[in-house]
């Protein structure tokens, strides 16, 4: 026989049962998302218990990853929660990407689910992307500064209409290019112009040879239309370009001006040493005349009297030098000619 003490009152044995229900049913309430799955079964967006508890345990953001998927239901987007649940572990925007899916089905826009993933990875804003290639946007250039071949300068203020293509989302230009390649577009047609009043008369030439360039080629947009909204007269470049090359050759002309004036001036120094390099050969030969004579009148060749009749001829000599520079000093001034003696004849 089985001793009665041992047995448990059947009292304990319903509290001990109740707790572990209790245990049990508080365990799935913090570990089983129950509330989340309701919902999602109420809205017609069915997730199974265990992806919800996996992802739970994987710590993603389930909450609003069934928020979502429900999103994508409700707009008939062949979606599953695996995949939006791989696009957010791969740091993706899943509100981006159903938002783009939902605007692109509503505007019969060929775009799965793959390549809106991609360009939200790709970096881009994949509604903008959508947004733009239902409705075209326009995009301002600042003031492009270009020359005629007149030689003046025109400023051109443009405005560019754009459509998204969602075919070159990825690894394409943005609308960065797209402007700079306008602005360069625009100082082509202004170079190409012979007379800056053509475009003032004609700003739509400016618009054809820049559509005519495809510039949209490798950028994620597509050209519409370039329109002209302002055109404006600058400055005379050309004018102000030979004025400084006028000056530029003024410039070199002095240097070179100046160059020969220094060598002249070089020449004329170098003539002055060469005079006086001749004066002391000269007074040197003198000097060495005035040795001969001596010589001469110590050896009895060269007496006193042919010495004074020397003297007296080179003092004859130094007077008329001086009578005949004075007369032509005077003639040169205009003064009277000299007397010819056979006048009075």
């Amino acid at each position: 026989m089985i001793n009665s003490t041992l047995l448990m009152p059947t009292w304990a044995i319903l509290i001990i049962v109740l707790g572990v229900v209790v245990a049990l049913t508080i365990g799935i309430i913090v570990v089983v998302p129950v509330r989340v799955w309701f919902r999602a079964l109420a809205s017609g967006a069915h997730v199974a218990m265990t992806r919800l508890i996996g992802m739970k345990i994987r710590k993603v953001d389930y909450k609003k990853l069934v928020d979502i998927f429900i999103v994508s239901q409700k707009a008939g987007l062949k979606i599953t929660i695996a995949d939006l649940e791989t696009h957010l572990m791969a740091g993706g925007n899943i509100d981006n990407v159903v938002n783009a899916l939902i605007a692109a089905n509503s505007a019969k826009i060929d775009l799965d689910l793959d390549q809106a993933k991609a360009i939200d990875l790709a970096g881009r804003d994949v509604v903008e992307a959508v947004r733009t290639s239902v409705t075209p946007k326009v995009i301002k250039t600042n003031w492009v500064e270009a020359v005629a071949k007149d030689g003046i300068q025109v400023k051109v203020l443009a405005q560019v209409t754009v459509r998204a293509r969602l075919d070159r989302q990825i690894g394409s230009a943005d609308s960065d290019t797209i402007l700079a390649r306008i602005g360069e577009g625009i100082v082509t047609a202004v170079g190409l112009a012979k007379d800056h009043n053509e475009l003032m008369a004609n700003p739509n030439s400016i618009s054809q040879t820049i559509l005519g360039a495809h510039l949209d080629k490798n950028t994620a947009y597509e050209i519409l239309s370039v329109d002209v909204a302002d055109i404006d007269v600058g400055e005379n470049v050309g004018a102000k370009l030979r004025v400084d090359e006028a000056e530029a050759k003024k410039k070199i002309s002095q240097a070179v001006a100046e160059e020969r004036r220094a060598q002249a001036v070089a020449a004329e120094q170098e003539m002055k040493a060469k005079t006086q390099e001749m004066k002391a050969i000269v007074l040197a030969a003198e000097a060495e005349v005035h040795k001969a004579m001596a010589t001469a009148m110590k050896s009895g060749k060269f007496g006193v009297m042919d010495y004074y009749k020397l003297q007296n001829m080179v003092a004859d000599t130094n007077m008329r030098n001086s009578i005949g520079n004075a007369t032509e000093e005077k003639t040169k001034k205009g003064g009277d000619k000299p007397a010819n003696p056979f006048d009075k004849f």
